[in-house]
């Protein structure tokens, strides 16, 4: 389709981002015969898992869900930052996928009823819009008094160098999630750790059923429905230890948890009961924020500070704007949430489009 005042070619939707939900939006849109574009601001195939670190095996994650047609990768031992973009590379291949890169997205805004996505002196004018840009992108690093004191290193999640880098060093973990239990997991047997949250871990010892699974999902759903900022689904299911896990128990590493510090000196924490702890690294597994700023012209975010979506928070659309598809985030986070939403995000560019959809 041709613009008639501008002349440029105006897409059918454009796809931000080609990580497990973005592939999977692009699969589906291409099946329903939409003609698109995938902006990935990579140089290379992989989303976000090409960035993680060198020591995360196949066997370590906590589950990478097939991309629609295709079978999940394969866990063992392989180091996941080579695996996984390797699947979403031949993926993108036999599929045909109409995927653009390196493209770093700086805006998406409306020019009388056509978005209009421009990434530096480029863009790409569209009547719809899938955001799959995940979270990788926007760590979430907490303010402390005397952080910038520290004389050791300060690293996030994001820069997580793996296990050997401590090797020998007294290593405090921040945060109460997966990734803190994960790291202490790998890090107690060849290092010291300390470990510290704000609120006391929750525990699961019971089996994650589907049903659990189901109830997790539920409550992020519940929260993008009112326009609440997105919790992960991983977050709120309690933690689990799997067996490379075992022996860090054993050595205590997540007994001997503490409450949060009140301030950083430069050789270790403070707590405002007066005690310190000399600590050499601070390894903030703080999570991530969703990575949205260039969806900011277009005014989605609610009162309430979130992206509210349609379907009672199981759909993808955005209320504020029903051109706009939101996969990969909210309750959609998870892999396996991230392929049901491509689908369901098709669907609804097609509506938007002004087709009817059919669930067949």
């Amino acid at each position: 389709m041709i613009d008639v005042v501008t002349g440029m070619d105006i897409w059918e939707s454009v796809v931000i981002g080609a990580g497990q939900a973005g592939l999977s939006a692009s699969y589906h849109l291409q099946r329903l015969g939409i003609r698109h574009v995938v902006l990935d601001a990579n140089a290379s195939a992989g989303g976000a898992w090409q960035h993680r670190w060198d020591a995360l095996t196949m066997s370590d994650v906590h589950g990478v869900a097939e991309l629609p047609d295709a079978a999940a990768p394969v866990r063992d031992a392989q180091r996941a930052n080579i695996v996984v973009p390797a699947s979403f590379a031949a993926y993108e291949t036999e599929h045909d996928l109409p995927v653009i890169r390196p493209v770093q997205v700086d805006s998406v805004t409306d020019d009388d009823g056509i978005l209009v996505v421009r990434a530096g002196e480029r863009t790409w004018r569209t009547r719809t819009v899938v955001n799959a840009t995940g979270t990788w992108t926007q760590p979430f690093l907490p303010r402390y008094p005397g952080m910038v004191t520290f004389l050791g290193e300060h690293l996030h999640t994001i820069d997580y160098p793996g296990p050997e880098h401590f090797r020998g060093q007294r290593v405090l973990v921040v945060g109460g999630g997966a990734s803190a239990v994960q790291f202490l997991g790998s890090l107690a047997p060849i290092t010291e750790t300390l470990w510290v949250t704000r609120r006391e871990p929750i525990w699961r010892d019971d089996e994650f059923t589907p049903e659990a699974g189901a109830a997790a999902v539920a409550l992020v759903e519940k929260r993008v429905a009112e326009g609440l900022p997105p919790q992960s689904v991983v977050g709120v299911t309690g933690l689990m230890l799997r067996p490379q896990e075992q022996e860090a128990w054993g050595l205590g590493a997540y007994a001997d948890r503490r409450p949060m510090f009140q301030r950083v000196e430069p050789d270790g924490v403070r707590w405002a009961d007066g005690s310190f702890e000399p600590v050499d690294a601070i390894l903030w597994a703080t999570g991530f924020r969703p990575a949205i700023a260039h969806l900011s012209p277009l005014k989605l975010r609610s009162a309430a500070g979130g992206i509210q979506l349609d379907r009672r928070g199981r759909g993808t659309r955005a209320v504020a704007d029903p051109r706009v598809q939101m996969v990969g985030y909210g309750p959609s986070a998870s892999t396996i949430g991230a392929n049901r939403a491509g689908r369901t995000a098709a669907l609804g560019v097609r509506t938007a489009l002004g087709a009817p959809v059919t669930t067949g």
